[in-house]
C-alpha cells in the first residue's frame, strides 16, 4: 500500500493547489485594477480634452456673438431714425400676429366686449 497516498499527503497536495490558485486570483485582482485604473485615466483624459474643445467652442461663440452685437449697435446709433422705424414695424407686425393668433384660438361666445 505504498502506492496509495495517505491523508496527509492529499491534504498538503491540496493547501498546495489553494495556495496556487490565491496567488494567481491575486494576479488577475491586480491586473483588473491595474486595467481599470488605465480605463478610468484613459475616461479622464477624453473628458478633458472634450471640455477643452467645447470651452473653445464656447469661447468663439461668444466673442462672435460680441463682435455682431457691437456691429448692429454701432449701425443702430449711425442711423437712429432707421433703428425706430425698424422696431416700430417688429413691433405692429407682433402685435398684429398676436391679435390673429389670439381671434384664431379664442371661443367666439367669450369676447370681452
Amino acid at each position: 500500500m505504498a502506492d496509495t497516498p495517505n491523508a496527509d499527503d492529499v491534504q498538503k497536495a491540496l493547501e498546495k493547489q489553494i495556495a496556487e490558485l490565491r496567488k494567481e486570483i491575486t494576479k488577475i485582482n491586480k491586473s483588473i485594477a491595474d486595467r481599470g485604473a488605465e480605463a478610468i485615466d484613459e475616461a479622464r483624459g477624453r473628458a478633458s480634452e472634450f471640455y477643452d474643445e467645447a470651452s473653445n467652442r464656447a469661447s468663439r461663440a461668444a466673442q462672435q456673438l460680441r463682435t455682431q452685437a457691437h456691429a448692429v449697435s454701432e449701425v443702430a446709433r449711425e442711423n437712429p431714425g432707421t433703428t425706430t422705424a425698424v422696431l416700430t414695424v417688429a413691433g405692429i407686425v407682433g402685435f398684429v400676429i398676436g391679435v390673429a393668433v389670439g381671434q384664431a384660438s379664442s371661443d367666439t361666445r367669450r369676447r370681452w366686449y
